[in-house]
């Protein structure tokens, strides 16, 4: 995220820079006036024209208003309401009336505010029209005004102080007639207005600043949004459960039940942004409300992104867990990382607009210290680059038994900044992934063969030919054993040891974990004590025999006679019957067993499925 916001303010900083060049180079032409906004006259017939035209132009409209004192989000209401006001006091549309309103609007080059009401020259009023003004004046109150304000590029609009006293002036004009000829109602543009004169005089009253009718429909609006949040919870809920079962995929229905809360939530907060402005509520209250209502939308829509993000990856990483590749186990968490930050990004992005917060001053602040941001971010930015090799070089995957250094354990989760590796004593290490681009790793979890490498010592009085068949039998069973490797072992007598005959077993397991390994290890050591017993053959201990030895005269050595010429071969062929025998009712010799799996307690006394190590003839199991 450092590094992210590092590149933000490099830009930001280019960016300012790139708009300081024209400057330098000389003054900017001045930006041209917006069409229809040449003078309070052209002002005005815009403003009207956009109101009543069908339907009505509220971008054309909202733009002829200075909103810098209210909510953006209150400019359709107030413009609807000043459209009601303006009928009230002029008939634009009357010819005879048209060239004295022009006159009365005309400004000179210098000016840069007209009062449009109440009007300045009673004088170029007729008789019944002056009357008639006065007796609006008197309804609006002396503080009352209609100004336009001319602005830096010369675009007239409706002044900022009119458009915020909008509201208190049609209040009080609403109940004067309408003089304007080819007028539309201004209540049949706004629900709100319409709503307004169908309510009781009680339903008008004022509280705090609000009508009693918008108390109630504030109200209205919040337990429509809580049944809202419920009724999208269930139907996504039961949606998601059976898409998740056609794609083969399995979730919790806890993490079902985590994801669809903040959905729930961000439709409830949308309806309230939708409906809110349909109240007429003030632009005090608006600048409250319709703020807190968005702030609280993006911050449920984030909360579901993430949501979102966690059920997808649990999804994934079980349809992983079924593959034979662990690659898959290795990304689907770094993805799920990244795009959390991702959203965590643009959800602070987008919190900091809904409380007009500027973020490219910001990011620029941090560009002007751009070098000291670099060297903060620098151990970061070497762990995601780690993290990169770490995904390029696939130097282990989840769960593989690594050796880091000091650190020796299965490795658990890689993450963007670190790798954590759970140790055989079951405390969790955590690795900066910058250490590992000059790490040696060594991944027992790689190998296709584990060795076993150890001597069987016989008695000194074992005879040959029992340890030509004993060492016959062996082989045999390394040869018949399922997770033995075939090509390649060695049976020998080896050596002469202080107290026994040493045999080297030196055989090779094709076994996915340790765990298969120990029990196949186990499985192989039961058949040779059979073997040994079946055979006569007796394993030695550490002994010392002391002979004493008296010379007899005339003794003579009586030599031992020669062996028959097939002696070695019957022996073979007799060890090799034995073990045939010995393994014949074994489960395995029919199929080759499951690699190991933990049962509880409870399933011991369960029949043999041959994965197990339960019989007590052959080392079946």
């Amino acid at each position: 995220m450092l590094s992210l916001l590092l590149i933000l303010a490099l830009a930001a900083q280019v960016h300012g820079q790139n708009a300081e060049e024209p400057a330098a180079n000389g003054p900017s032409a001045p930006p041209p006036v917006p069409e229809g906004l040449e003078s309070p006259a052209h002002t005005l017939r815009t403003f009207l024209e956009a109101m009543s035209a069908e339907p009505a132009d509220y971008e054309t409209g909202i733009g002829c208003l200075d909103l810098a004192e209210v909510p953006e989000d209150a400019g359709r209401q107030l413009a609807i309401k000043l459209y009601g006001i303006i009928i009230r006091i002029e008939d634009v549309e009357d010819e005879s009336r048209q060239w004295r309103l022009t006159q009365s609007l005309s400004v000179s080059a210098d000016e840069t505010t007209l009062t449009f009401f109440p009007r300045p020259d009673d004088d170029i009023l007729s008789g019944n029209d002056r009357r008639r003004h006065r007796v609006l004046s008197r309804a609006a109150g002396p503080d009352a005004t209609i100004v336009f304000a001319k602005d830096d590029s010369g675009a007239w609009r409706f002044s900022a102080e009119t458009v915020a006293a909008v509201d208190e002036l049609y209040e009080k004009l609403r109940g004067q007639p309408v003089v304007a000829s080819n007028a539309r109602d201004e209540r049949t543009l706004s629900s709100a207005l319409w709503l307004e004169d169908h309510l009781p005089d009680w339903a008008m009253q004022r509280m705090l600043g609000l009508k009693y009718w918008q108390w109630l429909g504030l109200l209205v609006l919040i337990f429509i949004g809580i049944v809202l949040d419920f009724t999208v919870r269930f139907w996504l809920r039961i949606v998601s459960i059976r898409a998740i079962r056609r794609k083969g995929g399995e979730a919790s229905p806890e993490s079902l039940k985590r994801t669809v809360r903040p959905f729930g939530l961000a439709v409830m907060a949308l309806f309230w942004l939708t409906v809110l402005k349909t109240l007429d509520l003030p632009p005090d209250a608006l600048a409250v409300l319709l703020p807190a209502a968005r702030f609280f939308f993006i911050l449920a829509a984030v909360w579901a992104l993430f949501k979102v993000t966690d059920l997808v990856g649990e999804v994934a990483a079980t349809k992983a867990a079924r593959t034979d590749t662990k690659f898959d186990d290795l990304l689907i968490p770094l993805v799920r990382k990244t795009i959390k930050i991702f959203i965590t990004v643009f959800g602070l992005i987008y919190i900091a607009d809904s409380l007009s917060i500027s973020v490219v001053p910001l990011l620029t602040g941090l560009g002007i210290g751009g070098v000291g941001f670099a060297f903060a971010a620098k151990d970061t930015l070497e762990h995601i680059f780690g993290s990169i090799t770490v995904v390029a070089d696939r130097p282990f995957h989840v769960g593989d038994w690594v050796v880091i250094g000091d650190t020796e354990g299965t490795v658990e989760e890689v993450g963007i900044r670190s790798t954590r590796v759970r140790t055989f004593y079951n405390s969790l290490v955590t690795i900066p992934n910058g250490n590992l681009v000059r790490a040696v790793v060594d991944n027992y979890g790689r190998r296709k063969y584990r060795r076993w490498n150890t001597h069987l010592n016989l008695t000194y009085d074992t005879p040959p030919d029992r340890i030509e068949a004993f060492c016959a039998g062996l082989r045999e069973l390394i040869r018949l054993h399922p997770y033995t490797r075939k090509d390649y072992y060695q049976i020998w007598l080896h050596q002469f040891g202080p107290s026994s005959l040493d045999v080297l077993l030196y055989v090779f397991w094709e076994t996915p974990d340790w765990q298969t390994e120990l029990r196949e290890r186990h499985r192989l050591m039961m058949d040779i004590i059979r073997l040994a017993d079946r055979l006569g053959v007796e394993f030695a201990f550490p002994t010392q025999t002391l002979h004493m030895y008296k010379e007899e005269p005339g003794g003579e050595h009586v030599p031992a006679d020669a062996p028959e010429k097939a002696a070695d071969f019957r022996a073979m062929r007799s060890g090799r019957s034995a073990v045939r025998e010995l393994t014949a009712n074994a489960t395995w010799r029919d199929r080759k067993p499951e690699p190991y799996r933990f049962q509880h307690a409870s399933e011991t006394e369960a029949e043999d499925n041959g994965t197990q190590i339960e019989s007590k003839i052959g080392g079946d199991g």
